[in-house]
Formats: C-alpha cells, structure tokens, sequence
C-alpha cells in the first residue's frame, strides 16, 4: 500500500511538471514578437537597407508587435529575404527574450556593366541589378551583356583579389574580336589583354613590366602594352 502511494506521487509529480511545461510552452509560442534586430555580417555600404529587411521580415505587419511567435514562419521569412536580389544569404531566428533577429549576407559587386542595361557583376559571377542605395566603385565593363558577362568573370575576379590591379584599372571593353582591352587609372596606355586564358600568368607579366618601366621612368612612353601573347609583354612606343 505504502509502496502503490509512492507510485501515485510519483506519477502525479510526472504529470504536473508535464502540464507546466506545456503550459509554459504554450505561453512563449503566443507571445508577440517585442524587437527586431537585423545584423550586417560586413561592415560596408548597404545596398539593401535595414528599412527593407524589416519589411520583409514583419511580412507586411504594421508593427514588430502584430507577430506572435505562434505563427510566426522562419522558413519562409528567411525564403523571403534569400530571395531578394540584393542578399547573398540570410539566417534568421528567435531570441529567449522575444527578439526577431535576421543576420544578412550582402552580395558583392566586383564589376559594373555600362550599355543599353546597367547591372553589376557580383563575386560569384551572377548578374546583380544596380542599387538604388548605393553605387559601387568597381571597374566598369562595356560591351557586355547577360549572355557574354561570363567570359570576363575571370579576370574581373582576379582584379578584385589584388590590390595593385584594384588600385590601377578603372575598366574592361570587349572588343569585336572577343577579345579584351583595359584602362587604366592614371597612365595613358591601354592593355591589350586578349582572351581570358593565363589570367595569372598576364597580370603578372604586366606587374614586372610596370615595376621595371617605373624604375626607368618610361611609362610615360608607351601607347599600348599586349599581354595577348601570355608568355611576354609588347610594347609600342608613342
């Protein structure tokens, strides 16, 4: 008897801490969302604004506090703001104290495409509309288009990834050839670059030339430097 007692206080004790948990639960899901915090993963110039984010996430609520946890969908919140154009990848999430908080990866444009449609060209080599917010200083690119912006990829990525060739070329024209040709910031040649094979082994070879053609001063005497040729650079002379 003694012993089917305990067995009942047992249970009983089971049963309670059940029902407080659920209750308990039950309560936080139906609380309203009291704050909604975005967080940039990098510290440069927005071109999706935080005004934009929290329209997206408060899925056309008035106000932060029209959600409640409930219903609330992180999934498709998060689906929403992945689907933006200008959002490279976002995470979000609910805090223990009932804040929404959305981390958000921007995409990088690393190129600017000039002609009939104006658009960048991002890290990853994928078409990124322009940003009412903010403009990128990035090398521009004329003579392409949607369906030939991919055959510049490479080199405008490995200009990106090096500082001396970041500092130095302003843009890249695609000539009716296929081919490619460059300006340069300060100096008043152009290179002749080619096709974009031996992307490496051309920016290299351009570097030593520059190196060495600044220490003799004469890179103020040249019209045009092709690295078509990948092993050598040529040189003509104004």
């Amino acid at each position: 008897m003694k012993r089917s007692l305990e067995y009942i206080k047992a249970f009983g004790l089971i049963a309670l801490v059940c029902f407080l948990f659920g209750f308990a639960g039950k309560r936080h899901k139906g609380r309203e969302i009291k704050e909604i915090k975005v967080l940039f993963t990098d510290n440069e110039n927005l071109y999706v604004t935080e005004e934009v984010v929290n329209k997206l996430l408060i899925q056309n609520k008035p106000t932060a506090s029209g959600i409640d946890k409930e219903t609330l969908d992180l999934n498709r919140v998060e689906s929403l703001l992945n689907g933006h154009n200008m959002i490279e990848n976002a995470e979000v999430y609910l805090t223990i104290d009932g804040k929404l908080e959305a981390r958000v990866s921007q995409r990088k444009p690393i190129g600017r495409v000039i002609g009939n449609k104006s658009f960048y060209l991002d890290r990853n080599g994928k078409v990124m509309p322009l940003s009412p917010f903010y403009s990128a200083r990035v090398p521009l690119l004329i003579g392409f288009n949607e369906s030939n912006i991919s055959e510049v990829y490479p080199i405008v990525k490995h200009i990106k990834n090096d500082e001396f060739l970041t500092r130095h070329i302003t843009g890249i024209h695609r000539l009716p050839s296929g081919r490619f040709a460059m300006e340069l910031r300060e100096l008043d040649f152009d290179i002749y670059f080619g096709d974009s094979s031996n992307v490496s082994l051309k920016f290299n070879n351009f570097k030593a030339f520059y190196k060495k053609a600044q220490k003799d001063k004469k890179l103020d005497t040249y019209k045009k430097v092709n690295l078509q040729f990948g092993n050598q650079v040529v040189c003509t002379k104004k």
